[in-house]
């Protein structure tokens, strides 16, 4: 396979080289931290200068998983972890928070549930907060004057959302002027300066807005875990183990290695190598194809005028490599655990707009004592997010013109001020150390200042109109690739989830410049509840008429909207049970039709609609299965559906045998037919291999091959035998009555379906690296085993 040369091992780097390997190519990755891989996620062994034989752990900033993320999840899932003496993944390392607490200077906590309320103390606190358990110190005016926005954004077609809302800032779209300090500080800067380090007179309501609502959906939504933590040290319950799976499944990683330059070839029009400082002395490394997952300003200063040549479009790192802000983290180590919370706070009233969070009631099996000088029992770790606002406790100066340790006294400060509102939760005799992210460093300065601070690591925010400035993953040079967290994305967000998604975009990218019949790396479209689509229509009418958004839609919409809110809402609950038992997104959509099939069947059966409802049936939900695969653009998903549509049609031989060889099976006259079989039969046989082979196949992941051979072996007898009690019942099919009868269906044909359905998991396997036309071939493969699995089980049992 193609080598892939990979510029960056955060997390762009490491998910790029995670799809790439698993995808047969070739992988090197470059990094140049020489001991950490990861990034700004990375967590960091804070030795206090060598003080430390166990060292605690620092970060770049506390690590947040909200529930819209889907990406990096997916990734997280593939990547094992040994646990107790089994084998489980990274992402079984996520614990949900239960609680987010708003603190404020001199005022009593605002607190709520972290996620769709579970428990009966959730529904308390939720009551509470709405009946005014605690005075926000907003208005209604305001209160109705930004919920009003909120719905605005909710029901705001894509194109406004994408054009105008691109356009205008948080700021100005919430108004932020004509309302009070609480209203700022609560409702318009608590997302923008916290969550994202972007400041809302600047940050574009596109980003922010559609970030609010993902975090909105999930509160709404019982099977999500809104807010999500690992249960330890970064390094330790991700970042390491993910690492040695990539080395073990055959990635080179180098580490220490910087890169200084792009090379480009133009007699070739494409990367002729990369070169890169190791060890104080340079050398060219080279490939295939190149993937720059590097930060945006490394980017702008590796892309050369030839290159931009060839892409105009590149020419905007340049100016993005501007549009950065500080967002680092500090710990302090405690001699006592001190909750806090059970979850995020966040400082409201902060001058540096700092989120802090209790660790260690989290991480359930490391020991923080045994780590330091051994007297550390609890970690505090902090955000911080305003670097250019004057401080206000111990200094009037701004963050990042502060020393290390005046920064830390000040943020101290801010945070005693915050949490110390109802008695005394944090104290200094507390502290036993602390460390500020080593990327804040001090260096000389010719200023007033002999020093001044300088962060290494910046992150890009989110301007408005910045979207136009962000490239692709994909070149106009046919072998660079781009993965990083300036790439547009629909996550549209300097995160982890973004990364990832860039990295997903980029392999997509190698692989059609390959021209191979590669799986492509899934790509998801943020959530949006489908509740909302009648409204989103509307709003896209009038968008189409120039007409503005209006808060006033016609009642027939209305009612709809509601009818399928409540039916939104129980499918959360249902998701929700999904969830407990392993069942997540394609796997829920697959359980999901096999459980309408049947319930459509079984309400046929009882109603009698007649053969028509076969056709129905059949038809809509072989359309639902192609749509969602090509609405996902799931190549995997469409090769199976080829697959099982070639063995339906194959299978016909199989029934022409068992009605005119055997006469054991019994159609109703006067349908449409092909070689005495139904018309719909072909694509029913399809549904029904799609489903339970996609079952056994996720099934021979989570367990084995083995397991999931029995697994298919026993839905194909007790799955295809209650659809044939119904299909009679129906009056859709029947066999014919024999001595040799089980569930109203012949012996031979519950072993036949057993043994065609066994096969399932191993060949939807192959298909993972496999090509349309060879799924066309495998699926006549099937039909005729089909055909031949009847005829072994007549030949045994008769």
């Amino acid at each position: 396979m193609p080598k892939v040369i990979i510029l960056g091992g955060g997390v762009a780097g490491l998910s790029a080289a995670h799809e790439l390997i698993y995808r047969n190519f070739e992988v090197e990755v470059y990094e140049k931290n020489p001991n950490y891989v990861g990034g700004k996620a990375r967590s960091i062994d804070y030795t206090n200068e060598g003080k430390y034989t166990r060292p605690l752990p620092g970060e770049h900033g506390f690590r947040f998983f909200p529930g819209f993320y889907q990406h990096i999840t997916a990734t997280m899932r593939e990547i094992p972890f040994q646990k107790n003496d089994r084998t489980v993944s990274v992402f079984d390392n996520l614990v949900a928070t239960q609680r987010i607490m708003i603190a404020r200077y001199g005022k009593p906590p605002i607190i709520t549930p972290s996620s769709f309320p579970r428990t009966r103390a959730d529904i308390e606190l939720l009551i509470k907060d709405i009946t005014g358990g605690v005075n926000s110190g907003l208005s209604k005016e305001e209160l109705k004057f930004f919920a009003e926005r909120v719905w605005q954004l909710v029901t705001s077609c894509s194109d406004r959302r994408n054009n105008d809302y691109e356009r205008i800032s948080w700021w100005k779209f919430t108004e932020a002027e004509k309302f009070s300090e609480s209203y700022r500080h609560l409702l318009v800067e608590g997302l923008t300066r916290t969550l994202v380090a972007a400041k809302a007179e600047l940050a574009s309501t596109k980003t922010g807005g559609d970030i609010f609502l993902q975090l909105l959906y999930c509160n709404t939504d019982p099977s999500i875990d809104t807010d999500r933590v690992l249960n330890g040290p970064t390094n330790e319950k991700w970042l390491n183990p993910w690492k040695e799976h990539l080395i073990n499944k055959g990635v080179v990683i180098h580490q220490g290695v910087s890169a200084t330059s792009v090379e480009y070839n133009q007699a070739t029009g494409s990367i002729s190598g990369i070169t890169i400082q190791e060890n104080n002395s340079s050398r060219q490394v080279t490939g295939d194809y190149y993937l720059l997952a590097v930060p945006v300003e490394k980017a702008a200063e590796l892309i050369n005028d030839s290159i931009i040549e060839v892409d105009n479009s590149l020419l905007t790192l340049k100016e993005m490599a501007t549009s950065v802000a500080w967002m680092n983290g500090i710990q302090y180590f405690l001699n006592q655990d001190v909750p806090v919370n059970k979850g995020h706070v966040i400082c409201s009233d902060s001058e540096w707009a700092i989120t802090c969070i209790s660790q260690t009631q989290f991480w359930e099996d490391y020991s923080i004592s045994q780590m330091g000088n051994g007297e550390v029992k609890g970690v505090l770790s902090v955000d911080i997010s305003d670097w250019q606002s004057p401080g206000k406790f111990t200094t009037n100066k701004t963050a990042e013109d502060c020393t290390r340790d005046e920064v830390e006294k000040e943020v101290w400060e801010q945070l005693k001020h915050s949490l110390n509102t109802e008695g005394i939760v944090i104290s200094d005799e507390m502290k036993v150390d602390y460390y500020l992210d080593r990327d804040i460093q001090l260096i000389p300065s010719s200023q007033v200042s002999e020093h001044v601070l300088k962060n290494i690591e910046p992150l890009l925010v989110n301007r408005i109109n910045s979207w136009d400035l962000r490239p692709n993953a994909s070149t106009g040079i046919p072998n660079l690739f781009f993965a990083s967290d300036y790439v547009r994305t629909h996550t549209d967000l300097a995160t982890m989830e973004g990364a990832n998604e860039a990295a997903r975009r980029a392999v997509n990218g190698i692989i059609d410049a390959t021209q191979s019949n590669l799986v492509k790396c899934p790509i998801q479209t943020l959530h949006e509840p489908f509740c909302f689509a009648p409204l989103k229509w509307y709003d896209q009418y009038r968008y189409n008429q120039g007409l503005n958004w209006t808060l006033h839609s016609p009642l027939w919409l209305k009612i709809i909207t509601i009818l399928l809110g409540f039916i939104y809402i129980f499918s959360g609950f249902v998701k929700s049970a999904y969830r407990k038992i392993g069942l997540q997104d394609e796997s829920a959509f697959i359980v999901n039709s096999i459980f309408l099939t049947l319930g459509f069947a079984m309400l046929d059966a009882w109603l009698d609609w007649g053969t028509t409802s076969a056709f129905m049936l059949t038809f809509i939900m072989y359309g639902s299965i192609c749509l969602h695969s090509f609405s996902k653009a799931d190549s995997f998903m469409q090769r199976i559906i080829v697959l099982g549509t070639a063995a339906g049609f194959t299978e016909l031989l199989a029934n022409n045998w068992l009605i005119k060889g055997l006469h054991a099976l019994n159609f109703p006259d006067h349908q449409p037919s092909f070689f005495s079989t139904p018309a719909y039969m072909p694509f029913a046989w399809a549904l029904i291999l799609v489903q339970i082979g996609y079952v056994g196949y996720i099934y021979s992941f989570k367990k084995s091959t083995t397991k999931a051979f029995i697994l298919n072996f026993s839905l194909g007898i007790l799955l295809i035998a209650v659809f044939n009690i119904v299909a009679k019942n129906a009056h859709w099919w029947e066999y014919a009555k024999s001595e040799h009868m089980l569930l109203q269906t012949p012996t031979f044909i519950l072993l036949g379906n057993g043994l065609i359905c066994a096969v399932l998991p191993f060949i939807f396997r192959q298909q993972l690296n496999s090509s349309t036309r060879i799924s066309f071939l495998i699926g006549i493969g099937l039909g005729l085993w089909i055909f031949a699995a009847y005829l072994l089980s007549h030949i045994l049992l008769g």
